[in-house]
């Protein structure tokens, strides 16, 4: 072969690479195709998965038996039914989709032009994407077990306990726990700002939503994000306090902070209160997953290069 021939070989070879990237590229870009079926599936899965912990939850408030759970627990709930197998693969498949979004979202977002494409802020939005998504890729492995029928019967709060405990038998685990504890306690914080000023609508494609579906939407975004902020910084405050009291068994789970609230005076009203918000979350997450602009090029971006 000749040296022109090799030549074209290799620029023809680099093309074929280059291409499937450009194409995902240009999905990523324009929010559409297999890129926002993946986010849209996510974030369903999403909101079904916080509404059957409401849902339960809301049986615990009303005093019907049981303790309250986290995601992993109302999975095991499903588990128990037949019909619920089904739904647990669905789950799965969407849990996967969302992690998945979050993974290609991490490296695909694009800044203004001129902007923050290599500032802090802007590798910190990275780094939350691939946090989420590692979150949503440990409740997709958590499905397949469950579904495998070796899920086991370990509690949130249980695991935090071992988690917190191994950490804190580490050089300067203190300190990572009490970090940990901190950054939780900031996204409590994080999800009551997004709540009262309703920042989540900035990435609604409010054109297309009527006024009806406007306001309930954000009054759901609202109730549902106020009740995260109690979770995550109740979470957050006790993983905190097992850092300062060096007591892996103050740290919990979703489930450790929901029963909080159910032992705490007028426990079944905090605690319905709470779910009640949890249910507003997954119906928010439906509305987000119907309107949400998931193109990682910025709106401004698009305008200028449209124009």
């Amino acid at each position: 072969m000749t040296t022109t021939q090799t030549s074209r070989s290799a620029r023809r070879g680099k093309e074929a690479v280059e291409h499937p990237a450009q194409e995902a590229r240009a999905k990523a870009d324009a929010g559409s195709g297999w890129y926002a079926w993946l986010a849209r599936g996510g974030l369903v899965a999403k909101g079904v998965s916080f509404g059957i912990v409401g849902i339960l939850a809301v049986g615990v408030a009303a005093d019907s038996g049981g303790r309250a759970t986290s995601r992993q627990g109302a999975l095991q709930a499903l588990a128990q039914h037949t019909w619920g197998t089904v739904l647990l693969v669905l789950l799965a498949i969407g849990f996967a989709g969302y992690a998945i979004w979050r993974f290609v979202q991490a490296f695909a977002e694009r800044e203004d032009e001129g902007g923050e494409n290599r500032t802090l802020k802007s590798w910190g939005k990275r780094a939350g994407y691939i946090g989420r998504g590692l979150i949503y890729a440990g409740l997709t492995f958590t499905t397949a077990k469950i579904l495998l029928g070796s899920g086991g019967q370990q509690s949130q709060t249980e695991h935090a306990h071992k988690t917190t405990a191994a950490l804190l038998g580490w050089p300067g685990g203190r300190w990572i726990v009490g970090i940990a504890g901190l950054c939780i306690i900031g996204v409590g914080l994080w999800n009551f700002y997004r709540g009262i000023t309703k920042k989540f609508e900035d990435k609604w494609r409010t054109g297309e939503m009527s006024k009806p579906e406007r306001a309930w939407g954000g009054r759901a975004g609202v109730a549902g994000h106020l009740a995260r902020s109690v979770v995550f910084t109740l979470i957050g405050v006790f993983v905190a306090k097992a850092a300062i009291d060096y007591n892996p068994k103050n740290a919990i789970g979703l489930d450790g902070a929901l029963q909080k609230l159910a032992d705490a005076s007028y426990g079944p009203y905090l605690l319905g209160l709470t779910a009640a918000g949890l249910l507003c979350y997954a119906l928010f997450c439906l509305v987000d997953a119907r309107y949400r602009d998931v193109s990682t090029e910025p709106r401004r971006t698009r305008a200028v290069r449209r124009a």
